[in-house]
């Protein structure tokens, strides 16, 4: 499989209405250079406009490079294998997420957790096809849903879990909450509560990676570094001026669009002027790739062609993954805006269940295999929980610490002391 360019036909951008079938399908999804072919079955779940789908093809196709891209080319075949060893990775991955969140959920109704907490579950598939193909040495950075890319990448469930307990042990120490995970050591550069912070950030590391190698003559830094965002943050000013920099300087790294089709209660066909957002990929010179997001190993391939892609100095690459939240915006959301037939229609192309079947069918995995990791996983998520409720909470000397460059004056008092040690601090009656 590889990503190449060639000229996009004027024929592709009259679309005819239908809104009667999904977007995606179960068919792996190819780009053909030869054979632009629009198909009546697809299109977005309940959009007024039609969007395209591409033939497979069968022969390889040569990997060619263009200095102004205009549309991506994907060769992917019809059977995309995995080891025994990797299907059960990816499975073990999945697991852990959706479950993660479902105690989360739990959690919170026990009032174990406060704020605003946005959960993964549906869109597991994205996390674990992309965020597995990396190395230790490579970054992401997430959004305000962030709790499954930071499992992914490695953050043990305890610090996890731990923070969103808001207690010391967590991987902010108690102070980033929800949509604030972040750890240097497994490069997880943060979530990120306001959509389309994080974009600019993830570029900063993309740049300090490429001027590692190519300033400092670090022959081993080749490092990428993926961003996470979704369908809402693509009408930004950040989204767009991010790709402009990346292509320019040809930065290691993919953005990632996980476009679960609404921004909070904002459907994405009623929010942007062209509900495909792969395109604007070639509207800045590289690659844009739409992906079926609610299937790992589709994910997967398209991760391993973009990563390397960009660790071989080859540029960036924006991926939209078409997938689905299986619950509201966050937990605080009643979910009624949705049409109950859009849900179950997604419902019943869970990434989980597809990976099971696959691992089946192909028989890379037994039914006890995947019990004995279900079995696991539980008892990491009961571990995660005491650990976190056990867990002290944060001294009060730490509320002002990495707020203020110099903490003097409103941080710290004349004798010397933390204000906030003061208990009066907390509760409005000190003087300040």
């Amino acid at each position: 499989m590889s990503f190449t360019a060639t000229k996009f036909s004027h024929s592709l951008l009259a679309v005819p209405v239908n809104s009667s079938s999904p977007r995606s399908n179960d068919k792996p999804l190819s780009f053909s250079s030869d054979l632009f072919k629009h198909n009546p079955s697809s299109s977005f779940l309940g959009s007024t406009q039609k969007l395209l789908r591409f033939n497979a093809i069968n022969k390889p196709f040569l990997h060619r490079r263009s200095s102004s891209p205009s549309a991506v080319l994907l060769q992917q075949t019809s059977n995309l294998l995995i080891t025994k060893e990797e299907g059960l990775v990816l499975y073990e991955d999945m697991v852990l997420g959706r479950s993660f969140e479902d105690k989360c959920a739990e959690m919170y109704y026990r009032g174990k957790m406060f704020g605003f907490v946005h959960l993964y579950n549906g869109q597991e598939a994205v996390s674990t096809g992309f965020i597995k193909y990396l190395r230790q040495e490579d970054c992401i950075v997430s959004t305000y849903r962030d709790h499954v890319h930071a499992l992914s990448k490695g953050v043990p469930s305890r610090a996890v879990m731990s923070e969103l307990f808001g207690k010391a042990t967590g991987c902010c120490r108690g102070q980033g909450g929800s949509m604030h995970m972040f750890s240097k050591e497994h490069n997880v550069l943060g979530g990120f509560a306001f959509i389309g912070e994080g974009i600019p950030v993830a570029t900063g590391a993309a740049f300090s990676m490429k001027y590692k190698r190519e300033v400092l003559n670090q022959a081993d830094s080749d490092n990428v570094t993926l961003a996470f965002f979704g369908d809402g943050t693509c009408n930004n000013g950040q989204f767009f001026e991010c790709l402009n920099m990346a292509a320019l300087w040809k930065l290691p790294i993919v953005f990632v669009v996980e476009n679960n089709l609404w921004a909070i209660g904002m459907s994405h066909i009623r929010a942007t002027s062209d509900p495909q957002i792969w395109k604007k990929g070639p509207a800045f010179g590289m690659p844009g790739v739409h992906v079926d997001g609610m299937d790992v190993l589709k994910v997967r391939e398209v991760a391993k062609e973009a990563i390397d892609r960009a660790r071989r100095g080859e540029g960036p690459t924006l991926v939209e993954c078409e997938t689905y939240r299986f619950r509201g915006h966050s937990l605080a959301d009643p979910d009624e805006l949705r049409n109950p037939a859009e849900k179950e229609h997604y419902a019943g192309r869970d990434p989980i269940t597809a990976l099971k079947k696959y691992l089946f069918e192909n028989k890379l995995a037994t039914e006890q295999e995947l019990k004995t990791i279900d079995k696991k996983i539980d008892e990491i998520l009961e571990d995660a929980v005491e650990f976190a409720e056990k867990s002290p909470q944060p001294p009060r000397s730490q509320l002002l610490e990495n707020v203020f460059a110099d903490p003097k004056g409103f941080g710290i008092g004349p004798d010397g002391r933390y204000r906030c040690e003061d208990p009066k601090f907390t509760e409005g009656t000190a003087h300040v």
